[in-house]
């Protein structure tokens, strides 16, 4: 029986920390904001985190922000 690995990111707290690793590393273009295309095509291509994951780990990334 084949059993399924869990996945990276499915805790929110690791998506937001790796969200945050991604955007300190991403130069800012105009009064201090990033573009979200270079957050997000990381996370989702590169990192194989799904939309629901990205979602939840910005919300959190977010909250701890403001």
């Amino acid at each position: 029986m084949r059993y399924a690995e869990p996945r990276p990111y499915a805790d929110p707290e690791k998506a937001a920390r790796r969200i945050i690793e991604i955007a300190s590393t991403v130069e800012p273009v105009q009064d201090g904001r990033i573009y979200i295309e270079m957050i997000n095509g990381p996370f989702l291509y590169q990192d194989k985190g799904s939309p629901a994951e990205y979602g939840a780990g910005m919300k959190v990334a977010l909250e701890a922000a403001g």
